[in-house]
Protein backbone atom coordinates (compact mmCIF):
# COMPACT_ATOMS: atom_id res chain seq x y z
CA UNK A 1 0.00 0.00 0.00
CA UNK A 2 0.86 3.44 -0.93
CA UNK A 3 2.24 5.60 2.13
CA UNK A 4 1.72 9.21 2.68
CA UNK A 5 4.43 11.33 4.49
CA UNK A 6 5.55 14.87 4.70
CA UNK A 7 8.77 16.62 4.23
CA UNK A 8 9.92 20.24 4.47
CA UNK A 9 10.98 21.83 1.21
CA UNK A 10 13.03 25.34 1.06
CA UNK A 11 11.43 27.19 -1.90
CA UNK A 12 14.53 29.11 -2.51
CA UNK A 13 16.96 26.48 -3.50
CA UNK A 14 14.89 23.13 -3.41
CA UNK A 15 16.85 21.08 0.12
CA UNK A 16 14.41 19.11 2.01
CA UNK A 17 14.40 18.40 6.25
CA UNK A 18 12.26 15.68 8.39
CA UNK A 19 11.19 18.83 10.41
CA UNK A 20 10.28 22.53 10.47
CA UNK A 21 13.37 25.17 11.17
CA UNK A 22 13.34 28.83 11.02
CA UNK A 23 16.09 28.69 8.61
CA UNK A 24 17.43 26.55 5.54
CA UNK A 25 20.60 25.04 6.23
CA UNK A 26 21.65 25.08 2.61
CA UNK A 27 21.38 28.74 1.14
CA UNK A 28 20.51 30.52 4.77
CA UNK A 29 17.48 32.43 4.34
CA UNK A 30 14.91 32.52 6.68
CA UNK A 31 11.58 31.11 6.77
CA UNK A 32 10.87 29.55 3.12
CA UNK A 33 10.11 25.84 4.37
CA UNK A 34 7.66 24.75 3.28
CA UNK A 35 5.58 21.22 4.12
CA UNK A 36 5.00 18.82 1.33
CA UNK A 37 2.94 15.68 1.62
CA UNK A 38 3.93 12.85 -0.69
CA UNK A 39 3.27 9.27 -1.33
CA UNK A 40 6.09 6.75 -0.73
CA UNK A 41 5.36 3.31 -2.67
CA UNK A 42 6.72 0.01 -1.63
CA UNK A 43 9.22 -1.69 -2.97
CA UNK A 44 7.03 -4.74 -5.06
CA UNK A 45 5.48 -1.68 -6.00
CA UNK A 46 7.94 0.38 -7.65
CA UNK A 47 9.38 -2.70 -9.47
CA UNK A 48 6.13 -3.62 -11.07
CA UNK A 49 5.10 -3.46 -14.83
CA UNK A 50 8.26 -1.82 -15.21
CA UNK A 51 10.45 -2.84 -18.38
CA UNK A 52 13.34 -4.55 -18.19
CA UNK A 53 16.71 -2.55 -18.58
CA UNK A 54 19.04 -4.13 -21.30
CA UNK A 55 23.05 -3.43 -21.15
CA UNK A 56 24.12 -1.90 -24.81
CA UNK A 57 27.48 -1.25 -25.86
CA UNK A 58 28.64 2.19 -27.26
CA UNK A 59 29.72 1.20 -30.44
CA UNK A 60 26.36 -0.50 -30.88
CA UNK A 61 24.44 2.63 -30.65
CA UNK A 62 24.13 4.03 -34.17
CA UNK A 63 24.45 7.60 -34.07
CA UNK A 64 21.45 9.78 -35.70
CA UNK A 65 22.36 13.00 -37.36
CA UNK A 66 18.65 15.27 -38.14
CA UNK A 67 18.60 18.32 -39.67
CA UNK A 68 18.20 20.80 -36.97
CA UNK A 69 15.04 23.47 -36.60
CA UNK A 70 15.80 27.09 -37.41
CA UNK A 71 13.77 29.94 -35.18
CA UNK A 72 14.06 32.43 -38.60
CA UNK A 73 16.99 34.11 -35.86
CA UNK A 74 20.21 33.12 -36.80
CA UNK A 75 21.54 34.65 -33.50
CA UNK A 76 19.12 33.06 -31.69
CA UNK A 77 20.49 29.55 -33.77
CA UNK A 78 23.88 30.60 -33.01
CA UNK A 79 23.20 30.45 -29.28
CA UNK A 80 21.12 26.91 -29.22
CA UNK A 81 24.57 25.29 -31.12
CA UNK A 82 22.73 25.84 -34.59
CA UNK A 83 19.16 25.28 -34.40
CA UNK A 84 16.84 23.41 -32.23
CA UNK A 85 16.87 19.74 -31.70
CA UNK A 86 14.29 17.52 -32.08
CA UNK A 87 12.96 16.47 -28.33
CA UNK A 88 14.95 19.22 -26.42
CA UNK A 89 13.61 21.15 -23.60
CA UNK A 90 15.21 25.04 -23.04
CA UNK A 91 14.77 27.22 -20.16
CA UNK A 92 14.71 30.73 -20.72
CA UNK A 93 15.73 32.90 -17.63
CA UNK A 94 15.89 36.78 -17.16
CA UNK A 95 14.84 40.17 -15.59
CA UNK A 96 10.77 40.68 -15.82
CA UNK A 97 10.42 43.00 -19.24
CA UNK A 98 13.90 42.20 -20.44
CA UNK A 99 12.54 40.68 -24.44
CA UNK A 100 11.41 36.71 -23.46
CA UNK A 101 8.15 37.04 -24.29
CA UNK A 102 8.62 38.74 -27.06
CA UNK A 103 11.55 37.06 -28.63
CA UNK A 104 10.11 33.79 -28.44
CA UNK A 105 6.85 35.16 -29.86
CA UNK A 106 8.87 36.14 -32.64
CA UNK A 107 10.42 32.84 -32.98
CA UNK A 108 7.11 31.12 -32.80
CA UNK A 109 5.80 33.02 -35.73
CA UNK A 110 9.14 31.76 -38.20
CA UNK A 111 8.84 28.49 -36.85
CA UNK A 112 4.73 28.34 -37.56
CA UNK A 113 5.23 29.08 -41.22
CA UNK A 114 6.25 25.58 -41.37
CA UNK A 115 5.31 23.57 -38.51
CA UNK A 116 2.59 23.50 -36.02
CA UNK A 117 3.50 26.10 -32.38
CA UNK A 118 1.50 26.38 -29.62
CA UNK A 119 1.60 28.80 -27.27
CA UNK A 120 0.66 28.02 -23.61
CA UNK A 121 0.26 31.85 -21.80
CA UNK A 122 -0.27 31.68 -17.79
CA UNK A 123 0.57 34.80 -17.09
CA UNK A 124 -1.30 36.79 -19.55
CA UNK A 125 -4.55 36.88 -21.14
CA UNK A 126 -5.34 35.44 -25.03
CA UNK A 127 -6.32 39.35 -25.72
CA UNK A 128 -2.39 40.70 -24.29
CA UNK A 129 -0.15 38.12 -26.42
CA UNK A 130 -2.78 38.58 -29.38
CA UNK A 131 -1.85 43.14 -28.66
CA UNK A 132 1.61 42.20 -28.39
CA UNK A 133 1.45 40.44 -31.65
CA UNK A 134 0.00 42.98 -33.50
CA UNK A 135 2.81 45.72 -32.13
CA UNK A 136 5.60 43.15 -33.42
CA UNK A 137 3.82 42.91 -36.91
CA UNK A 138 3.43 38.77 -36.28
CA UNK A 139 0.87 37.85 -39.05
CA UNK A 140 1.37 33.94 -38.64
CA UNK A 141 -1.38 32.09 -36.70
CA UNK A 142 0.31 30.69 -34.01
CA UNK A 143 -1.72 28.37 -31.78
CA UNK A 144 -2.98 30.04 -28.23
CA UNK A 145 -3.84 28.28 -25.11
CA UNK A 146 -4.30 30.46 -22.07
CA UNK A 147 -4.25 27.51 -19.29
CA UNK A 148 -2.08 27.05 -15.98
CA UNK A 149 -3.37 23.55 -15.75
CA UNK A 150 -0.60 21.10 -16.49
CA UNK A 151 -2.74 17.79 -17.26
CA UNK A 152 -5.26 19.61 -19.38
CA UNK A 153 -1.96 21.22 -21.38
CA UNK A 154 -0.44 17.92 -21.89
CA UNK A 155 -4.41 16.37 -22.90
CA UNK A 156 -4.64 19.20 -25.57
CA UNK A 157 -1.03 18.58 -27.40
CA UNK A 158 -1.44 15.12 -27.88
CA UNK A 159 -4.70 16.13 -29.68
CA UNK A 160 -3.12 18.88 -31.39
CA UNK A 161 0.67 17.51 -31.90
CA UNK A 162 2.69 20.52 -31.93
CA UNK A 163 6.23 20.80 -33.48
CA UNK A 164 7.24 23.68 -30.40
CA UNK A 165 5.48 24.37 -26.92
CA UNK A 166 6.45 26.88 -25.23
CA UNK A 167 5.08 27.43 -21.89
CA UNK A 168 5.02 31.21 -20.33
CA UNK A 169 6.44 30.78 -17.60
CA UNK A 170 6.86 27.20 -15.86
CA UNK A 171 6.12 28.88 -12.89
CA UNK A 172 2.59 29.35 -12.92
CA UNK A 173 1.56 25.96 -13.82
CA UNK A 174 -0.19 23.46 -11.62
CA UNK A 175 -0.25 19.88 -11.62
CA UNK A 176 -2.64 17.37 -9.54
CA UNK A 177 0.04 15.24 -8.66
CA UNK A 178 1.02 18.57 -6.04
CA UNK A 179 -1.17 19.60 -3.27
CA UNK A 180 1.59 23.07 -2.87
CA UNK A 181 0.73 26.20 -4.60
CA UNK A 182 1.76 27.37 -8.00
CA UNK A 183 5.48 28.75 -8.15
CA UNK A 184 6.75 26.66 -5.31
CA UNK A 185 9.32 23.91 -5.48
CA UNK A 186 7.57 21.22 -5.39
CA UNK A 187 4.99 22.57 -8.35
CA UNK A 188 7.44 24.03 -10.55
CA UNK A 189 9.74 20.88 -10.07
CA UNK A 190 6.97 18.13 -10.78
CA UNK A 191 5.85 20.37 -13.39
CA UNK A 192 9.00 20.42 -15.18
CA UNK A 193 9.28 16.64 -14.51
CA UNK A 194 6.25 15.94 -16.41
CA UNK A 195 6.68 18.46 -19.62
CA UNK A 196 10.57 16.80 -20.05
CA UNK A 197 8.91 13.58 -20.30
CA UNK A 198 6.01 14.54 -22.57
CA UNK A 199 9.16 16.17 -24.89
CA UNK A 200 11.24 13.17 -24.98
CA UNK A 201 8.44 10.22 -25.46
CA UNK A 202 7.17 12.77 -28.77
CA UNK A 203 10.11 14.55 -29.89
CA UNK A 204 8.49 17.96 -29.38
CA UNK A 205 10.83 20.88 -28.70
CA UNK A 206 9.73 22.31 -25.64
CA UNK A 207 10.31 26.13 -24.63
CA UNK A 208 10.04 26.80 -20.90
CA UNK A 209 9.73 30.64 -19.55
CA UNK A 210 11.24 31.01 -16.34
CA UNK A 211 10.94 33.87 -13.21
CA UNK A 212 14.67 34.76 -11.77
CA UNK A 213 15.16 35.54 -8.04
CA UNK A 214 16.66 39.37 -7.01
CA UNK A 215 20.15 37.72 -7.42
CA UNK A 216 19.79 36.70 -11.19
CA UNK A 217 19.46 33.00 -10.63
CA UNK A 218 16.45 31.11 -11.85
CA UNK A 219 13.38 31.13 -9.88
CA UNK A 220 12.78 27.37 -8.31
CA UNK A 221 14.73 24.64 -7.26
CA UNK A 222 18.00 23.70 -9.12
CA UNK A 223 17.56 20.47 -9.86
CA UNK A 224 15.17 22.77 -13.04
CA UNK A 225 18.16 23.39 -14.68
CA UNK A 226 19.72 20.01 -14.77
CA UNK A 227 16.18 18.68 -16.11
CA UNK A 228 16.05 20.83 -19.58
CA UNK A 229 18.90 20.38 -22.40
CA UNK A 230 19.89 24.12 -22.51
CA UNK A 231 19.76 26.97 -20.35
CA UNK A 232 19.61 30.73 -21.44
CA UNK A 233 20.00 33.70 -19.40
CA UNK A 234 19.11 37.38 -20.69
CA UNK A 235 21.66 39.64 -19.83
CA UNK A 236 21.86 43.52 -20.22
CA UNK A 237 19.26 46.78 -18.46
CA UNK A 238 15.73 45.96 -18.96
CA UNK A 239 15.50 50.11 -19.76
CA UNK A 240 18.67 49.87 -22.16
CA UNK A 241 18.22 48.99 -26.05
CA UNK A 242 20.68 45.78 -26.12
CA UNK A 243 20.08 42.32 -24.92
CA UNK A 244 22.70 39.91 -24.22
CA UNK A 245 21.09 35.95 -24.67
CA UNK A 246 23.95 33.72 -23.18
CA UNK A 247 23.93 29.74 -22.86
CA UNK A 248 25.25 28.88 -19.41
CA UNK A 249 24.15 25.05 -19.86
CA UNK A 250 24.25 23.22 -24.24
CA UNK A 251 23.85 19.68 -24.39
CA UNK A 252 23.83 20.11 -28.25
CA UNK A 253 26.81 23.14 -28.86
CA UNK A 254 29.23 25.31 -27.08
CA UNK A 255 28.67 26.80 -23.89
CA UNK A 256 28.82 30.74 -23.07
CA UNK A 257 28.01 31.27 -26.76
CA UNK A 258 26.16 34.76 -26.80
CA UNK A 259 23.41 36.17 -29.02
CA UNK A 260 23.19 40.24 -28.87
CA UNK A 261 19.72 42.06 -29.74
CA UNK A 262 18.60 45.30 -29.98
CA UNK A 263 15.07 46.35 -28.75
CA UNK A 264 13.13 48.24 -31.39
CA UNK A 265 9.43 49.00 -32.42
CA UNK A 266 9.14 45.67 -33.77
CA UNK A 267 10.08 43.90 -31.55
CA UNK A 268 14.32 42.56 -30.56
CA UNK A 269 16.65 43.01 -33.94
CA UNK A 270 19.50 40.96 -34.75
CA UNK A 271 23.10 42.43 -34.60
CA UNK A 272 25.09 40.67 -36.65
CA UNK A 273 28.38 42.59 -35.71
CA UNK A 274 28.23 43.09 -32.17
CA UNK A 275 32.27 44.33 -31.93
CA UNK A 276 31.01 47.36 -33.61
CA UNK A 277 28.04 48.16 -30.89
CA UNK A 278 30.94 47.62 -27.80
CA UNK A 279 33.71 49.86 -29.54
CA UNK A 280 33.55 53.50 -29.09
CA UNK A 281 32.66 56.01 -31.90
CA UNK A 282 34.49 59.10 -30.18
CA UNK A 283 36.32 60.53 -33.02
CA UNK A 284 39.80 61.74 -30.49
CA UNK A 285 41.39 58.99 -28.61
CA UNK A 286 41.66 59.87 -24.61
CA UNK A 287 43.63 58.22 -22.13
CA UNK A 288 42.52 54.96 -19.96
CA UNK A 289 41.09 53.19 -22.91
CA UNK A 290 41.68 50.60 -25.09
CA UNK A 291 40.23 47.91 -26.88
CA UNK A 292 41.16 43.94 -26.65
CA UNK A 293 39.53 40.81 -28.68
CA UNK A 294 37.46 38.52 -26.07
CA UNK A 295 36.28 35.17 -26.67
CA UNK A 296 32.65 34.21 -26.35
CA UNK A 297 32.77 30.25 -26.47
CA UNK A 298 33.02 30.00 -30.67
CA UNK A 299 32.99 34.01 -31.14
CA UNK A 300 35.85 36.56 -31.44
CA UNK A 301 34.54 39.77 -30.03
CA UNK A 302 36.14 43.14 -29.64
CA UNK A 303 35.47 45.19 -26.35
CA UNK A 304 36.43 48.58 -25.04
CA UNK A 305 38.52 48.78 -21.42
CA UNK A 306 38.02 51.82 -20.11
CA UNK A 307 40.25 52.95 -16.69
CA UNK A 308 39.99 55.74 -14.62
CA UNK A 309 42.94 56.71 -12.16
CA UNK A 310 42.10 59.72 -9.58
CA UNK A 311 43.69 60.59 -6.80
CA UNK A 312 42.28 59.43 -3.58
CA UNK A 313 40.97 61.63 -0.43
CA UNK A 314 40.46 58.56 1.81
CA UNK A 315 40.67 54.80 1.61
CA UNK A 316 41.45 54.14 -2.05
CA UNK A 317 38.10 52.75 -4.45
CA UNK A 318 38.27 49.73 -6.75
CA UNK A 319 35.31 49.63 -8.59
CA UNK A 320 35.21 46.72 -11.65
CA UNK A 321 32.19 46.90 -13.75
CA UNK A 322 31.97 43.88 -16.17
CA UNK A 323 35.31 42.11 -14.49
CA UNK A 324 36.44 40.42 -11.19
CA UNK A 325 36.75 42.56 -8.90
CA UNK A 326 39.14 40.16 -6.51
CA UNK A 327 41.22 39.69 -9.76
CA UNK A 328 41.64 43.83 -9.92
CA UNK A 329 43.42 43.92 -6.31
CA UNK A 330 45.98 41.35 -7.70
CA UNK A 331 46.54 43.36 -11.07
CA UNK A 332 47.28 46.21 -9.07
CA UNK A 333 49.95 44.50 -6.99
CA UNK A 334 51.15 42.85 -10.36
CA UNK A 335 51.35 46.48 -11.61
CA UNK A 336 53.38 47.86 -8.41
CA UNK A 337 55.42 44.83 -8.14
CA UNK A 338 56.67 44.28 -11.62
CA UNK A 339 55.79 47.39 -13.43
CA UNK A 340 57.08 49.79 -11.03
CA UNK A 341 53.08 51.71 -10.98
CA UNK A 342 51.50 51.99 -7.52
CA UNK A 343 48.43 53.32 -7.08
CA UNK A 344 48.16 52.60 -3.06
CA UNK A 345 46.57 56.13 -3.10
CA UNK A 346 44.46 56.03 -6.19
CA UNK A 347 40.85 55.41 -6.83
CA UNK A 348 40.51 52.98 -9.52
CA UNK A 349 37.76 52.35 -11.28
CA UNK A 350 37.81 49.84 -14.64
CA UNK A 351 34.59 49.40 -16.82
CA UNK A 352 33.51 47.44 -19.95
CA UNK A 353 31.91 49.16 -22.24
CA UNK A 354 28.20 47.84 -23.34
CA UNK A 355 27.57 46.27 -20.33
CA UNK A 356 29.12 43.00 -21.42
CA UNK A 357 31.28 40.63 -18.67
CA UNK A 358 34.59 39.16 -19.37
CA UNK A 359 35.73 36.11 -17.19
CA UNK A 360 38.76 35.03 -19.45
CA UNK A 361 42.10 36.35 -17.59
CA UNK A 362 43.42 37.11 -21.51
CA UNK A 363 42.15 41.02 -20.00
CA UNK A 364 45.12 41.16 -17.78
CA UNK A 365 47.45 42.61 -19.92
CA UNK A 366 44.56 45.63 -21.48
CA UNK A 367 43.68 46.53 -17.64
CA UNK A 368 47.35 47.21 -16.57
CA UNK A 369 47.84 49.55 -20.30
CA UNK A 370 44.91 51.35 -19.21
CA UNK A 371 45.54 51.83 -16.00
CA UNK A 372 49.00 52.95 -16.73
CA UNK A 373 47.46 55.15 -19.60
CA UNK A 374 44.82 57.00 -16.95
CA UNK A 375 47.41 57.54 -14.30
CA UNK A 376 50.24 58.85 -16.67
CA UNK A 377 47.67 60.62 -18.99
CA UNK A 378 48.97 59.26 -21.54
CA UNK A 379 46.70 58.52 -25.01
CA UNK A 380 47.09 54.76 -26.70
CA UNK A 381 46.14 54.58 -30.07
CA UNK A 382 43.30 53.85 -31.50
CA UNK A 383 44.45 51.11 -33.66
CA UNK A 384 46.01 49.50 -30.95
CA UNK A 385 45.03 46.14 -29.55
CA UNK A 386 46.13 43.83 -26.60
CA UNK A 387 45.14 40.53 -24.95
CA UNK A 388 47.18 38.23 -22.46
CA UNK A 389 47.20 37.07 -18.89
CA UNK A 390 49.68 38.55 -16.71
CA UNK A 391 51.19 36.08 -13.71
CA UNK A 392 52.17 36.64 -10.36
CA UNK A 393 55.70 36.75 -11.57
CA UNK A 394 55.40 39.44 -14.33
CA UNK A 395 55.48 36.83 -16.90
CA UNK A 396 52.96 38.01 -19.98
CA UNK A 397 51.32 34.27 -20.53
CA UNK A 398 49.51 32.95 -23.90
CA UNK A 399 45.75 32.62 -24.27
CA UNK A 400 43.83 30.50 -26.54
CA UNK A 401 42.71 30.93 -30.06
CA UNK A 402 44.87 34.12 -30.62
CA UNK A 403 45.20 33.79 -34.31
CA UNK A 404 41.44 34.50 -34.84
CA UNK A 405 41.59 37.37 -32.16
CA UNK A 406 44.19 38.80 -34.64
CA UNK A 407 42.45 38.35 -37.64
CA UNK A 408 39.13 39.59 -35.49
CA UNK A 409 40.94 42.84 -34.94
CA UNK A 410 42.60 43.13 -38.27
CA UNK A 411 39.26 42.85 -40.01
CA UNK A 412 38.32 46.53 -37.93
CA UNK A 413 41.52 48.10 -39.03
CA UNK A 414 43.65 47.53 -36.15
CA UNK A 415 47.07 47.86 -36.82
CA UNK A 416 49.26 47.38 -33.49
CA UNK A 417 48.53 44.22 -31.27
CA UNK A 418 50.58 43.62 -28.36
CA UNK A 419 50.37 40.28 -27.01
CA UNK A 420 52.05 36.90 -25.66
CA UNK A 421 55.55 36.06 -26.76
CA UNK A 422 53.92 32.31 -26.87
CA UNK A 423 51.31 33.43 -29.33
CA UNK A 424 53.77 34.79 -31.83
CA UNK A 425 51.73 33.70 -35.33
CA UNK A 426 53.54 31.25 -37.37
CA UNK A 427 52.83 33.50 -40.19
CA UNK A 428 52.78 37.38 -40.45
CA UNK A 429 48.89 39.12 -40.83
CA UNK A 430 48.90 41.21 -43.43
CA UNK A 431 47.87 44.95 -42.17
CA UNK A 432 48.64 44.11 -38.42
CA UNK A 433 51.90 44.70 -36.85
CA UNK A 434 52.23 42.53 -33.96
CA UNK A 435 54.47 43.34 -30.62
CA UNK A 436 55.16 39.99 -28.55
CA UNK A 437 55.95 40.52 -24.97
CA UNK A 438 57.56 38.25 -22.55
CA UNK A 439 56.84 40.29 -19.57
CA UNK A 440 54.50 43.20 -18.31
CA UNK A 441 57.46 45.77 -17.95
CA UNK A 442 58.02 45.18 -21.66
CA UNK A 443 54.51 46.38 -22.87
CA UNK A 444 55.00 48.96 -20.47
CA UNK A 445 57.75 49.78 -22.10
CA UNK A 446 56.80 49.77 -25.55
CA UNK A 447 53.90 51.53 -24.87
CA UNK A 448 55.82 54.73 -23.35
CA UNK A 449 58.08 55.14 -26.68
CA UNK A 450 55.87 54.94 -28.85
CA UNK A 451 53.30 57.34 -27.33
Amino acid sequence: MAKTKSEFVCRNCGASYPQWGGQCLECKTWNTLEEVFKSTLSKSEILQGLPSSKVQKLSEIKSESKPRLTTGLSELDRTLGGGLVDGSVVLIGGDPGIGKSTLILQAMAAINKEHTALYVSGEESAQQVSDRAVRLGITEDVLLLNETHLEKIIKLAKQIKPKVIVIDSIQTMMTDGSSSAPGSVTQVRDCAAQLTQYAKQTNTILFLIGHVTKGGALAGPRILEHMVDCVLYFEGDAGGRYRIIRAVKNRFGAVNEISVFAMGKTGLQQVENPSAIFLSNQSKPLPGSMVMVTREATRPLMIELQALVDQSNGNPKRVCVGLDQNRLALQLAILHKHGGIATFDQDVFVNIVGGIKVNETASDLVVMLTISSSLRNKIIPKDWIAFGEVGLTGEVRPVYNAVERLAEAQKHGFKVAIIPKANTPKKPIKGIKVIPVEYLYQALQYMAENN
